[in-house]
């Protein structure tokens, strides 16, 4: 299937990229050529705080195949105020910030107070539902008051992403009954994930894919960084488990990334 990748040059979106990091200091040019090369036709650039939400813009100004999702991580909003929530929805009116992400709740690490990350994906919630972008949700070990949130906050028409799915088959169909998609990234590679089960069950059309660059490496590149290159082996796992053709995971999965962030045709 590697070979097919490149000899198609399959259209894929990676969804979910930090380029920011410093893990790319040294080479992100290169990096954005090889995910152009690998059939990477657009990389979503996503933010964790104020510094990386501005960074991020600054790639998606310089290079067309990126675009970017600004906002708050659970883990970063402890010291947030009024000033940063409210640059945050400044620098969501540019023109290729296409999503307000990664927001949600994290109890795995425990600097900031439940209380606290609510608030602040609360607010982030009402800020996207505003601008009318979709939202990329983070949720470790939080799951039940993500959806808690999600159901009281009576958004219209919500939209957004599960990035990094690692729940289980319930959980993936009470997502879905939101109307959100579902990302699944390195780890539904991995030899002992419970992931490809839950994958086959989902229907095509509200699937992503994602690297959550540059961490989650697929095999076979574990224990390498990660890069948009890469969302080549997470495709090509997915259509093993829906025994179709690579070409037809790309075309899906990027059809359904362009619609839900308003990506400008041709792309």
């Amino acid at each position: 299937m590697a070979n097919a990748a490149i000899e198609t040059q399959p259209t894929l979106i990676d969804t979910h990229a930090h380029l920011q990091l410093e893990h790319f200091d040294a080479d992100r040019e290169e990096v954005i050529r090889r995910a152009t090369e690998a059939g990477v036709a657009v990389i979503i650039c996503v933010a964790t705080d104020m510094a990386s939400s501005r960074q991020a813009i600054v790639l998606a100004e310089k290079y067309p195949s990126v675009f970017a999702a600004v906002g708050i991580h659970p883990t970063d909003c402890g010291p947030a105020g009024d000033k940063d929530f409210f640059e945050i929805a400044e620098l969501a009116r540019h023109a290729k910030v296409v999503a307000i992400g990664e927001i949600g709740l994290d109890y795995y690490w425990k600097n900031v107070d439940p209380a606290t990350q609510a608030a602040a994906f609360v607010r982030q919630l009402e800020l996207a539902q505003k601008l009318g972008k979709p939202v990329i949700i983070h949720n470790r070990e939080a799951g039940a008051d993500i959806l808690k949130i999600l159901r009281e906050a009576r958004l219209i028409q919500l939209r957004g992403v599960f990035h990094c799915f690692s729940e289980n088959t319930d959980y993936a169909e009470d997502v879905l009954a939101l109307g959100c998609h579902i990302s699944f990234t390195g780890n539904l590679t991995y030899k002992k994930s419970t992931l490809p089960a839950i994958a086959e069950k989902i229907s095509l059309e509200r699937l992503l894919l994602e690297t959550d660059c540059p961490f989650m490496s697929p095999v076979p590149h574990r224990g390498k960084r990660n890069e948009p290159a890469f969302t080549v082996a997470v495709a090509e796992k997915l259509a093993i488990l829906k025994n179709i053709t690579l070409a037809e995971v790309c075309r899906h999965t990027s059809q359904n990334a362009a619609a839900l962030f308003k990506l400008p045709n041709g792309l």
